[in-house]
């Protein structure tokens, strides 16, 4: 019969005990006899030990220290841990194992304190033989062994139970070096979170070793970091920076470090401010972690919702008129839409929001703007009512309680004024909710409010008036109060709809042949739709998509009323009613038109799309874009007006993608990038070329990188370029990234010889002479896969004869042939022609005789554009734009540009005129149609060869079907192609003269742009390079573009007084040098309030900040200053004692430099690299004995500048944290280059190391999160330069915290991806660094299991070191190693 452990285990320790105590109560031993005799008495337990299995190891011990907790001797208790103190020694048992068992013994209780006290001697005595990962786990389990110690126990116990401190003490001893250091902070950080005192028994103990790793703490934090705000729609906004613990509001700290408090706060001020912005939602998602998919409510979101509600109230006291387009107005504006969304997508509950503005407004008398706040509420309201139940809207009237305490009837406000639909708003809530109570049958029904009885009977009288007109704002009141009662809202909904679709009989004429729509021409105004609620906007947006699609699918002959399109382009601004807005337009309404082939109103909706939208969201636009490019591979749509709006649109959407919106997007359509490329439009590919080149080099993403391989782009220009082969100028590629240019050359494609074109041309002439039949010439020359030459005949025509002649007729002009041929070719296939056309007519002027031959060139191909409309200017100039033409040539074809453009009057002249008589303020108009149809009278424009047509004698009868035209004309369609064509010139030195001359006579035309000053910005980065030398040439630019609009902005809009005075007028002897007080000021705009007030939702600019930050940086980058004297004048507004800055907000001056200096060329920005190397390289940094004090509280900005005892170096490294949270993951990627070939030579002392350790330090976290290889790459060069440091000081102060930062590093980013590198490094490093590193150098034996319980790590690469197996205590004293 097998004997039971215990039973054999019970008997061994009895002998042992008998054995020993007889042994001794004999004899007095020496201690070389006490060990001898404590290994005999084992002798029996360790035969048995041998032969039991390892499974059953760890039950062994735990019923030995059974056995002996279950002692009441303490003499015997403490031979017995004599006896396993012996075990260890001699490596019977294994230390852990014995700790782990001793800790978590029941019986070990601090009531027992001689039990206590000889438990953890012995702890303290075998625990050095512990592995790190154990001394971990036992570090906790003591830790939490201590908690079981009541608050108050006798004084005559404490003695005892010290022993467990000094285990703790042992265990935290850096000396002794049992564990990493950050291991044991991770466990306590985790039992005593900020805030928490640890236990009395450890005192001092555990806040003098947390306060050891504040140093760590703020090497990773970045300075000032909770004062750091973005700009909401900069391309900075999207990254990690500005991410927030969903629940808590806090920054999502890496690591269990103690921090400085202010970064355990909600950062509820980011938040707030962030909310307050216009379209601001996709960031505030973006920041929380919030998705639209998944329902999830978020209270500290609806916090903030709430006090800007209540902020809107506290500023609505103070404004003494509200519709007058005012800040109050604007923010209630912005609060309505804010609420929509964040409550509709249930991020935010509705009746909790209420009840707590109830109680934040409560006693506070707050009731001017209580109006306003009812409007607000009203949105939601009638918009959701019918689907959600009375009880979540009812606490609205616990509000009006609260807000309207008037006694009397409330006066009915003048309805002439739009505010009047304000005052009604708590009239129509209670309208809502008395329909609702009963649909409901619900005995909740709530008598009219007698204060608002007044309100009511007005409304139930207008009800009863069947006239309803349009001077005052009697229907808006009426849609808005009864828009959830189908049969009193009929009404007014019916005579808005009217006036805007206009009477079935009423017709008029739009530009072109043969083109008619129904009569209403007047849009519904801004002012009234602003007082329409969201849900009746959302039902007259729906009759207007219900409408047009109806009359797609009956293919009605007679066009949409120009009221009802441009009523239509109006409510596509309101973001709240987004998914029967812009949504249903991309996703249903233009699927729809285009299955029903109702050409007319797909050309209009797209004319929509170019002229009159604002603001809309980028995957909207990338996804008509992909529309687009199916549609033009469609048949129908190949005819002339068609195929040219559907490229004018894709040219406008492709040009117009901002620089932070290009990656994001077409990542998305990696797996199948021809769905946003075009199969056989080179123009438009070389277009989105340039859009992407512009991007790449304005983000910086190709920072650091020499090719495309591996990269986002690498297979949308490899699609392009199987689509459509291409090459390009030497002066273009030298713009672009050098990735790209490595890739273009790579790909090089051959070119045909401008000699084979002349002849070519000149036999297919030879062939067109010597035929007399019509029929063989069109079939001929239409004919599929014939040489697209057509063109390039009816030139050589002209210029020879100068008219178009029939052959073998000389006198009879302008037969049927080419008309016809022109149509059979097809506006797609012509496009190929243009492009032929453009390169032959470079080689015809570069060969011309020049003078009267080549004043005859440009006539003829002015007649061409104009007499015989054979091809529209807007296209010839794009083609001739994008031919890819070198040296002399390259010149000629912009000169031929310029002339075509400014020697005859025909365009001009349109242009002037456009200029004159139109405003781009399109929103504010009424009369835009008659002016439109005005212009087009004086110009019409003819699209379908119609000249060519009149020269046939008698004049050839063409059946040409016009599209309605409602907002384009020749000039607005050039913009784009202008846009293009100012790029090429600026490429080119020898032509800056011509464009100067363009921008003279054209640049009027930016008045119409839609994104000047963004188009500005983009223009003088990317071609900072080019126009460093050039500043006439980019004052001029900038003065062209900006004069334009002069007449349409209020005055200082953009640029600054001083500018406008001294740095627009031409200097060349004097040039304008600013000096500190005009960048002070500058910057200072970047504040609040200086710019003048503008309704957002049609501005260029989504918000004031991103307004701000792109003028400002238009101006610094149109200075004529070298890019590094402005970016050191930039540095200096903080760095320098300015008048001008208050010191009590240096953070935020410090905030909008690093806004204003990251969104400027490299140039501007690189230069900080230089103040920091000067700082290393100062006395202080350079020589132990200059440092006077504690180096890292020298480096705690914010501390010291409350105290009045900061120094340049921390201003320095606080400006470049500022510069570093704004920059792009491209900018940041020059650090790791900065630091191996700059700072790593000069770094020779621990202070050096010290700085650079904070620089940098906080920007791990964002480099592992966006750019994973430079965070290794600077992991390494860290590693480095302590290796420096090591050789070149006789003494490290700070090893500590250098050592404890490196394990943090190790744990909370790097894991063991840099260990074969850093290993080298460390087994150099003295003594003293060595062993406190040993956890890092695997020098040891080494189990292979990672420590990952202690530490959260953040990602699957990222491993724990591997503990090892029983070293041995090390003891080695550490002062004497250095």
């Amino acid at each position: 019969m097998a004997i039971s452990m215990e039973t054999q285990l019970q008997s061994i320790f009895e002998d042992v005990v008998v054995c020993a105590f007889c042994i001794r109560h004999m004899f007095m031993d020496t201690p070389e006899d006490e060990r001898t005799k404590l290994i005999s008495c084992l002798g029996a337990f360790r035969q048995y030990w041998s032969t039991l299995p390892p499974d059953s190891h760890d039950q062994c011990v735990q019923w030995i220290v059974r056995f002996i907790h279950g002692q009441h001797s303490p003499k015997r208790i403490s031979f017995l841990y004599d006896c396993l103190a012996m075990a260890v020694e001699t490596s019977l048992l294994p230390p852990r194992m014995v700790c782990q068992a001793l800790i978590s013994s029941d019986n070990l209780e601090w009531e027992r304190t001689q039990l206590w006290a000889l438990t953890f001697r012995l702890i303290r005595k075998i625990i050095g033989g512990v592995d790190y990962k154990g001394v971990r786990d036992l570090l906790k389990a003591l830790l939490d062994k201590i908690q079981t110690i009541p608050n108050t126990v006798s004084s005559a116990v404490v003695q005892q139970l010290l022993a467990a401190r000094e285990v703790v003490e042992y265990i935290l001893d850096r000396n002794a070096c049992l564990l990493p250091a950050y291991f044991a902070i991770t466990e306590i950080r985790k039992l005593y979170p900020e805030g928490m005192l640890s236990h009395w028994l450890l005192g001092s103990l555990m806040s003098d070793f947390v306060d050891s790793f504040r140093p760590t703490a703020r090497i990773n934090s970045i300075c000032g970091r909770c004062s750091l705000l973005p700009v909401v729609n900069n391309s900075g906004a999207i990254c990690n920076s500005w991410k927030l613990d969903p629940t808590t509001l806090r920054f999502p700290l890496r690591g269990m470090l103690p921090f400085d408090k202010d970064l355990f706060e909600p950062q509820t001020g980011l938040l707030r401010y962030v909310l307050e912005q216009p379209y601001s939602r996709d960031m505030v998602c973006n920041m929380l972690g919030l998705n639209k998919q998944h329902k999830q409510r978020c209270p500290v979101l609806e916090d903030q919702l709430v006090d800007l509600v209540v902020y809107a109230m506290e500023r609505s006291e103070t404004e003494e008129q509200f519709d007058d387009g005012g800040t109050s107005q604007l923010l209630w504006q912005h609060l309505s839409s804010q609420l929509i969304f964040f409550v509709l997508f249930q991020f935010a509950s509705f009746p909790h929001m209420v009840l707590s503005l109830h109680q934040k407004l409560a006693g506070r008398g707050l009731i001017k703007g209580r109006d306003h706040l009812m409007w607000v509420l009203l949105q939601f309201i009638s918009g959701s009512i019918q689907k959600n139940a009375l009880a979540d809207f009812l606490p609205v009237m616990k509000l009006f309680d609260l807000l309207y305490p008037e006694k009397e009837c409330i006066p009915v406000p003048d309805i002439s004024k739009p505010q009047s639909t304000h005052a009604f708003a708590m009239t129509c809530i209670w309208i809502h909710l008395n329909r609702k109570a009963q649909n409901d049958n619900s005995k909740l029904q709530i008598p009219i409010p007698h204060s608002l009885k007044l309100h009511h009977e007005f409304l139930q009288q207008s009800l009863r008036n069947k006239s309803l007109g349009m001077t005052d704002y009697k229907i808006a009141l009426l849609c808005n109060a009864y828009s959830t009662n189908s049969e009193c809202f009929t009404l007014p909904m019916g005579v808005l709809v009217e006036t805007i679709y206009g009477n079935g009989s009423m017709r008029i004429t739009l530009p072109g042949t043969n083109c008619t729509a129904s009569g209403s021409v007047t849009p519904l105004p801004m002012n009234l739709l602003d007082s329409l609620t969201v849900h009746a906007k959302m039902s007259l947006i729906h009759s207007i998509a219900t409408r047009v699609i109806k009359l797609a699918h009956a293919k009605s002959s007679i066009a949409l009323a120009p009221a009802l399109v441009e009523t239509y382009s109006r409510l596509l601004v309101y973001m709240e009613i987004e998914s029967l807005g812009i949504k249903g337009f991309i996703s249903q309404l233009l699927p729809n038109v285009f299955k029903s082939h109702a050409w007319g109103i797909l050309h209009t909706l797209l004319e929509m799309f170019s002229y009159r939208m604002h603001h809309i969201q980028p995957h909207y636009r990338v996804q008509l874009l992909s529309h687009l490019h199916s549609l033009a591979a469609v048949p129908q749509t190949n005819q002339n007006q068609l195929h040219l709006c559907v490229e004018s649109t894709a040219l406008r959407l492709i040009t117009a993608l901002g620089s932070s919106e290009v990656q994001p997007q077409f990542t998305r359509f990696l797996s199948d990038p021809k769905t946003v490329l075009s199969a056989e439009s080179e123009e438009l590919n070389r277009a989105l070329i340039l859009t992407l080149a512009r991007a790449t080099h304005v983000t910086d993403f190709f920072t650091g990188s020499d090719s495309i391989q591996g990269t986002w782009c690498k297979d949308i220009l490899q699609t392009i370029m199987n689509f459509t082969p291409h090459n390009w100028a030497s002066h273009t590629l030298s713009c672009f990234p050098a990735p790209l240019q490595a890739f273009f050359k790579q790909n090089n494609v051959p070119q045909e010889s401008r000699f084979n074109l002349k002849k070519n041309v000149e036999e297919e002439y030879r062939k067109w002479k010597s035929m007399t039949n019509e029929n063989d010439i069109i079939t001929h020359f239409s004919m599929q896969g014939s040489p697209p030459l057509f063109l390039c005949l009816l030139w050589k025509m002209l210029l020879e004869t100068d008219k178009i002649n029939q052959i073998g007729h000389p006198d009879q002009p302008c037969v049927l042939s080419c008309p016809r041929v022109l149509e059979r070719i097809g506006a797609r296939a012509l496009v190929a022609h243009v492009r032929t056309f453009a390169d032959f007519l470079v080689y015809e002027f570069s060969t011309s005789a020049g003078g009267q031959q080549l004043n005859k060139c440009i006539e003829i191909l002015n007649d061409m554009v104009w007499k015989y409309n054979i091809v529209t200017l807007d296209r010839l100039i794009l083609c001739l734009a994008m031919r890819s033409h070198e040296g002399n040539e390259a010149q000629v074809c912009y000169f031929i540009i310029q002339l075509l453009l400014l020697k005859p009057n025909d365009f001009r002249n349109r242009v002037s005129d456009f200029v004159k008589e139109n405003a781009p303020e399109h929103w504010l108009q009424s009369d835009w149609h008659t002016k439109h149809m005005t212009y087009h009278k004086k110009y019409p424009e003819k699209l379908y060869f119609e000249g060519l047509a009149e020269q046939v004698n008698p004049p050839m009868q063409q059946q040409s079907h016009y599209l309605p035209i409602y907002f384009g004309n020749v000039c607005l369609r050039f913009l784009p192609v202008f846009d293009i064509v100012i790029h090429r010139f600026l490429e080119l030195l020898p032509v800056s003269k011509s464009l100067e001359t363009l921008l003279d006579h054209l640049g009027g035309l930016y008045k119409f742009h839609d994104r000047p000053v963004t188009y500005l910005y983009n223009t003088l980065h990317y071609y900072e390079r080019h126009l460093r030398d050039r500043t006439n040439l980019k004052r001029k630019l900038v003065h062209a573009i900006m004069s334009s609009l002069k007449d349409n902005r209020a005055p200082g809009w953009c640029l600054s007084e001083t500018y406008i005075k001294c740095g627009m007028n031409p200097r060349e002897d004097n040039v304008w040098i600013p000096d500190d007080t005009y960048y002070c000021k500058l910057i200072g705009r970047l504040s609040p309030g200086p710019f003048p007030n503008c309704d957002w939702r049609f501005n260029e600019f989504p918000n004031p900040a991103a307004h701000a930050l792109h003028v400002t940086c238009v101006e610094l980058m149109a200075l004529a200053v070298p890019g590094k004297d402005v970016g050191n004048a930039l540095l200096s507004v903080v760095l320098k004692s300015q008048p001008l800055v208050p010191r009590e907000n240096i953070t935020a001056w410090m905030n909008a430099i690093g806004l204003v200096i990251t969104a400027l060329p490299e140039p501007y920005w690189v230069v900080l690299q230089d103040r920091i190397v000067s700082v290393l390289g100062s006395p202080c940094f350079t020589t132990e004995t200059e440092w006077v004090g504690y180096p890292f509280a020298l480096l705690d900005f914010t501390a010291c500048h409350q105290s009045y005892s900061e120094m340049y170096c921390s201003y320095v490294l606080a400006l470049a944290h500022a510069v570093w949270h704004h920059s792009s993951i491209g900018q940041l990627s020059l650090i790791p280059k900065f630091l191996s070939e700059v700072l790593k030579p000069i770094v020779k002392t621990e202070f050096q190391l010290l700085y650079v350790y904070h620089l940098v330090g906080p920007f791990l976290q964002r480099f592992q999160q966006e750019r994973t290889r430079c965070m290794l790459e600077i992991g390494v060069a860290f590693y480095e330069m302590l290796q420096a440091v090591d050789q070149h000081s006789q003494h490290l102060s700070y090893m500590d915290p250098i050592c404890d930062f490196l394990y943090h590093i190790k744990y909370m980013f790097t894991g063991d991806s840099v260990k074969d590198q850093v290993e080298k490094i460390i087994l150099t490093l003295r003594p003293a660094m060595k062993l406190r590193l040993r956890f890092i150098t695997h020098t040891s034996k080494m189990e292979p299991a990672a420590a990952t319980a202690s530490v959260p790590q953040p990602s699957s690469s990222v491993s724990s070191p591997a503990p090892q197996s029983n070293p041995g205590p090390s003891n080695l004293p550490l002062s004497g190693a250095q």
